[in-house]
Formats: C-alpha cells, sequence, structure tokens
C-alpha cells in the first residue's frame, strides 16, 4: 500500500524539491492541493488529515497552525520550519548523531528537520561535546557560506534579477547582530552552555555549503592533534551512508582550497578537519538545499517508512 502524502507550502524551494524527489517513486500517493487553495485553510485541513505524512515547508507560524489542524491521530508530521526544532516532544531530524536520535526518528509522529547552518555546526561540535573532548563551556565561534537558494525565493530573485546592485557579486556576511535564528537548536542540540559566536556569509552562487569551526587545541580536554580529531570523526561516522569523514590532508587535493559549491546537487555531508598542534579547523560541506533541507526531509521519511536510507536521493 502506497504511502499518502501532503507537502503543504509545497510552492517554496524545500517544498519544491521534496516534490521533485518524488517524482520516480512509486511507494508515494502525493497529495495535491490546487495552486488556487494553497492558502485554503479548510482544504490545507483536509489534506492534511487525509494523509500519512505531511512536510510543512512554511513559515513557522503557519507550520504551527498546521499542526494544530491535526486531528487524525494516525497522521505524521515532518517539519523543516524552525517552529519545533527545540521542542523536546519533537524527534530532531538528524539520525547520523546517535542512535536515540535514530530511533526517536523511526518511531515518531512529529520531526523537526535541522536548518541547514545548523547541520554543519552541529556534525562537528555534538560528537565532541558528548564524547567529552571540547568542554561545553567553550567559547565557541563558526563561519558558514551559503549558496543564495538559503534565503528563499525572495533573495533567489535578488540574485537573479538582471538590474541587481554591485554589492550582490561578491560574499556578504548577514545575521551581524547574533540573533540568528538557528542560534537556539545550535545550542540546545549540542549541549553547549551558551550559543556560539556565528557568522553566516551569502555568496552569489546557488546552493551549496561550508561551514567552519576554530578550535584551540590547548582548550580541548583530550585529543590535542588534528590527526586524532580526523580518526576520531572517522570512528563516530563510520557506518553513516550520508556523512563521509575525509583523510586527513584532504584538502591538499584541492590546492587547499574548500569550495562552497562542491557539494551542489548531492544529499551527503563531508567533513575535512585541518590545522596543526595549537589551532584546528573543522570543516562540514554540504548542499544547503539537500542534507540542509530537502535531502534530510526526505531521509527522515525514508526511517519513518523503513525503506532503504537514501531512497530517492542522491549520494
Amino acid at each position: 500500500m502506497k504511502t499518502k502524502i501532503f507537502v503543504d507550502g509545497s510552492e517554496g524551494t524545500t517544498g519544491l524539491r521534496i516534490h521533485e524527489r518524488f517524482k520516480d517513486r512509486q511507494d508515494i500517493d502525493l497529495l495535491t492541493i490546487s495552486p488556487e487553495l494553497r492558502k485554503d485553510g479548510a482544504e490545507r485541513k483536509k489534506l492534511i488529515n487525509a494523509s500519512d505524512i505531511t512536510f510543512l515547508c512554511l513559515p513557522d507560524a503557519a507550520a504551527k497552525e498546521s499542526v494544530a489542524m491535526v486531528e487524525n491521530e494516525k497522521v505524521k508530521i515532518i517539519d523543516t520550519s524552525t517552529a519545533h526544532r527545540t521542542n523536546s516532544d519533537w524527534a530532531y531530524g538528524f539520525p547520523e548523531l546517535s542512535l536515540e536520535h535514530r530511533t526517536k526518528i523511526q518511531k515518531g509522529k512529529r520531526i523537526a528537520v535541522p536548518g541547514c547552518h545548523a547541520t554543519g555546526f552541529i556534525a562537528l561540535v555534538y560528537p565532541l561535546i558528548k564524547k567529552g573532548i571540547l568542554p561545553a563551556d567553550y567559547p565557541i565561534s563558526s563561519f558558514s557560506l551559503t549558496g543564495y537558494s538559503g534565503g528563499g525565493k525572495k533573495m533567489i530573485a535578488e540574485y537573479e534579477a538582471k538590474t541587481r546592485g554591485r554589492e550582490y557579486d561578491a560574499p556578504r556576511e548577514y545575521a551581524l547582530s547574533q540573533q540568528h535564528k538557528h542560534l537556539k537548536e545550535m545550542k540546545l542540540i549540542t549541549g553547549l552552555n551558551r550559543e556560539p559566536l556565528f557568522s553566516p556569509i551569502v555568496a552569489d552562487y546557488y546552493s551549496g555549503m561550508l561551514v567552519s569551526v576554530p578550535l584551540y587545541a590547548d582548550m580541548l580536554l583530550k585529543l590535542h592533534t588534528p590527526e586524532l580529531i580526523q580518526e576520531f570523526f572517522a570512528d563516530y561516522y563510520k557506518n553513516e551512508l550520508f556523512v563521509k569523514v575525509m583523510p586527513y590532508g584532504a584538502e591538499a587535493d584541492k590546492k587547499g582550497f574548500l569550495s562552497g559549491i562542491d557539494c551542489s546537487g548531492w544529499d551527503g555531508l563531508n567533513i575535512y578537519i585541518a590545522g596543526n598542534a595549537e589551532r584546528l579547523v573543522l570543516s562540514s560541506q554540504f548542499d544547503n538545499l539537500g542534507k540542509g533541507a530537502s535531502g534530510a526531509a526526505i531521509q527522515c521519511l525514508n526511517l519513518m517508512l523503513g525503506c532503504r536510507e537514501n531512497e530517492g536521493l542522491s549520494l
């Protein structure tokens, strides 16, 4: 029997990508809403309750509104918004972090898909704190480089406008007030005592992301060299399909450069460990629309359905 899926908010970037990923799947019955009714509350409610699983690709307030519409107790929700990522009643959709995360997704009825910047940051910081390598009170900082699709339809239109200003030709730092919406989950999920100093940067390419976390070796509790940290990550993620820990020194193959665009169109995540005896740089490289959004949402769906984890995904 096919699983009935409804995508609430199918006109946004993430919603459109989720729709695309169902194109060749024979195990999905996709419920669709007429374009003129996509903001009609009664029609949305009807389709949500007719589904087995509903994806929410909406702003936070609208996502909470959709959850309140659920009357059929069998309906499961996968929310791609920020609305429920720090809600302990929801499973956090990052199965590679631990067996507990994976099991909660598999058995859950409410799944919150991680934010794109948060995905790259948490992939690097969560294991270090969990295993007692990085102290929870470390004064941590992070830079994140992303393609402009991460800003949604409005930012895509700005970057692709023929009359755009020259400032769009170069990378632009933003969220300078340190109020980025991903900060709460970055702190909570990793177990940090406080939110990190976070500097996201958007650049003139469509999709792809690179998140870096610099660390002082002498402030780690153990495993102080980049070689040992690389071995730790390789072991931590050794059985994961979606996370690839690169060999130590692998950035040399790219002449010492890591590009934000290298993983565009791919649904996995690469981890690089570099640096020296005093200072380390941990980097995660992935697609903000893949493992950072719709790819992660479909991975969670696959775990809930008990099918191949990478079904319909590019690895």
